[in-house]
């Protein structure tokens, strides 16, 4: 294998993770940024996005020699976008250098006219300081160069080592290394983090940037349940470009992803039997029980090697009993809750929380990027459960409050509008606390994230408490709240009814 030579400046493609090459720069990193220990390795700034990593030296390749084979195997539009910052990168460097040389040959011809029309002249216009000669005499000595402006070095310095070092035939018999932890990236793009509780996280910032160059995985993907999150989920899927068989307890739900592309599954049975990797997202622990236990269901589709994924948010012990009656038939499972809201869902920007078997979690990658900005591995089955209900548990005690707060605001005469106002540019200030907020205001309570949930979510959290003798009495006080908005007939609408708790 050839020898690869890079240094600051150059211009490569850097491999990150299981993720496709993404054009870069190498440049140097924040003095404040220790340099991870082991082999050799390079910072990257990433172009198209704000993103930068550490990256090793087997996990780069120059720009130019490879770029065409890299532009046959991505065709995101992000990554087009990051491939043309790159040649107007390469032109701007270009022109400057040319310009430098203009005007380098200018003052050269410049100085030759002069030379052969008035030597003295040229010596009295040269600035520099007087010495004696030998003679006595005192003598011009020609001024010396200074540094250039920083602005002209960086663009000379990247000139010389990204343009002319990377013509055809600088590296040959280059392999990319198999992915994995070694790679330390410490900004938006992708976070690959171990930590001592064995959870893993994959975060992505900007989720259109990373959703638009994934590379879909071959199997094929079985989803159950289309409901607020499980619709959008399905939707970026197949935009992703995964293979997806539906199937709903409503059937006609599923007409609209036939339309996209999906195939259609008569049964939960049959969609398992159809599929590598099935998904689940459905209300609650009986309908993820029923799911998978009843007629025609889940376990009658399950054998060696098949894989099944609960996205539903239940409790402990619903995913642990899902998980061994799986298991028990040769099948892998992994649960994978999602947090967020239907509009995150719609925008493929949830969070996952995973839990289980590992090498599923793996392979379930392309499909985590297309529904979510990050997932996090939390080790064993349950673990996953028990940290979306207390997600979800601060979520609900959180929007309960702030009903109160808009209610108090206006039985005391208060502006609410003004109360919103204040609370955004404190530290509070959220999309969630801006978003309920002016559901309030409005009056609209179209669901985003059903009220019947978060209180179930709520009183689950509550059980969990108890089963370890854990005092939750925010939460419990949460609780009687929104069952007294579902006793108003709330359920079906947005969590952000419970205001209406407080007005009745």
């Amino acid at each position: 294998m050839a020898t690869v030579h890079l240094r600051i400046g150059d211009l490569v493609w850097g491999k990150l993770g299981r993720y496709p090459p993404w054009p870069g720069k190498i440049v140097s990193p924040p003095k404040d940024l220790k340099k991870p220990r082991g082999k050799k390795c390079f910072f990257v700034k990433f172009f198209g996005t704000e993103d930068h990593a550490w990256i090793k030296v087997e996990q780069l390749k120059p720009y130019h020699p490879h770029k065409e084979e890299m532009i046959k195997i991505n065709k995101g539009k992000r990554f087009q976008q990051a491939v043309d910052a790159v040649e107007e990168f390469i032109k701007k460097v270009k022109a400057k250098e040319q310009a430098l040389h203009s005007l380098a040959e200018d003052k050269n011809r410049s100085g030759g006219d002069k030379g052969k029309a008035n030597t003295t002249e040229r010596g009295r216009k040269n600035s520099g300081k007087k010495v004696k000669s030998r003679g006595g005499k005192e003598e011009m000595t020609p001024r010396k160069r200074g540094r250039p402006p920083k602005e002209d070095k960086e663009l000379t310095h990247a000139a010389s080592s990204t343009v002319s070092r990377m013509g055809p035939g600088t590296v040959s018999g280059f392999k990319w290394q198999s992915p994995g932890s070694s790679l330390e990236p410490i900004s938006k793009r992708l976070k690959i983090l171990e930590e001592d509780t064995r959870s893993t996280s994959i975060q992505a910032a900007d989720s259109t940037a990373i959703n638009g160059n994934i590379i879909p995985t071959d199997k094929r993907i079985g989803f159950l349940g289309l409901g607020l999150m499980g619709s959008g989920i399905v939707a970026n899927l197949l935009k992703m470009g995964h293979i997806v068989t539906v199937w709903n307890r409503t059937a006609e739900k599923c007409d609209l992803f036939i339309q996209e592309g999906a195939r259609l599954g008569r049964t939960p049975a049959e969609v398992v039997s159809m599929c590598d990797i099935t998904f689940s997202c459905v209300s609650d622990p009986k309908a993820a029980k029923d799911l998978v236990l009843g007629p025609s269901g889940v376990l009658q589709g399950i054998r060696p090697g098949k894989c099944y994924v609960e996205m539903s948010t239940v409790d402990p012990e619903t995913v642990v009993e899902l998980s061994q009656v799986i298991t028990s038939r040769g099948g892998r499972f992994l649960e994978a809750p999602v947090s967020g809201s239907q509009q995150l869902s719609n925008e493929g920007m949830l969070v996952i929380l995973a839990a289980g078997d590992r090498s599923l979690y793996e392979d379930c990658s392309s499909c985590f990027q297309a529904m979510g900005k990050s997932s996090f591995f939390l080790g064993e089955v349950g673990n996953a459960a028990k940290m979306m209900l207390i997600l979800n548990m601060v979520h609900g005690s959180f929007m309960a409050t702030i009903a109160e707060g808009l209610t108090l605001a206006q039985a005391t005469g208060q502006s609410q509008q003004t109360f919103l106002d204040i609370l955004s540019q404190g530290q509070m200030a959220s999309t969630f606390l801006d978003q309920k907020c002016q559901n309030v205001l409005q009056g609209n309570f179209k669901p985003d994230y059903y009220l019947k949930h978060i209180q179930k979510d709520l009183r689950l959290a509550i059980a969990m408490g108890d089963s370890v003798n854990h005092p939750t009495p925010m939460a419990a006080a949460a609780n009687e709240v929104y069952k007294r908005a579902k006793a108003l007939d709330q359920s079906d609408n947005d969590m952000s009814a419970v205001y209406r708790a407080y007005i009745h």
